[in-house]
């Protein structure tokens, strides 16, 4: 079984905001958060948002997750993605059926990855292929 058929808003919107809980008062994550995020409320409900439109199909997100956090390149590194994807794989095992903890951490190291490649990967200019 996928894990996704074990999956609900309701289970959700429990672990976004179990989840944002403990970012928030993580000692790594906790001050990129908290200086990015003026209203917790809102962003929790887009943040369901965003996890039903992935695992549910549900459509409810409507945003673009890439330049949400490419206004932070500054300040998140390669680093607080595996800080991140660590903390979400403990909640998620915490608070979610091992086959839904499981669907949840496959589909968040995709996503880590594609934000990250993203933000982060850049060719070589023409300059350093000359040099090589």
């Amino acid at each position: 079984m996928s894990g996704f058929a074990e999956i609900d808003e309701q289970g959700l919107e429990r672990l976004i905001a179990l989840f944002y809980a403990r970012v928030r008062e993580d000692a790594e994550l906790g001050p990129i958060f908290n200086a990015a995020i003026p209203d917790w409320p809102e962003h929790l409900d887009k943040l369901t948002a965003f996890w039903s439109s992935v695992m549910l199909t549900s459509g409810r997100y409507k945003g673009n997750p890439v330049a949400a956090h490419l206004r932070h390149t500054g300040r998140i590194t390669p680093a607080l993605f595996d800080r991140w994807l660590s903390l979400w794989a403990m909640v998620t095992e915490d608070v979610m059926a091992p086959a839904a903890a499981a669907a949840l951490q496959a589909k968040a190291a995709r996503i880590a990855e594609s934000l990250q490649l993203a933000m982060f990967f850049k060719l070589p200019s023409a300059q350093d292929r000359k040099a090589a």
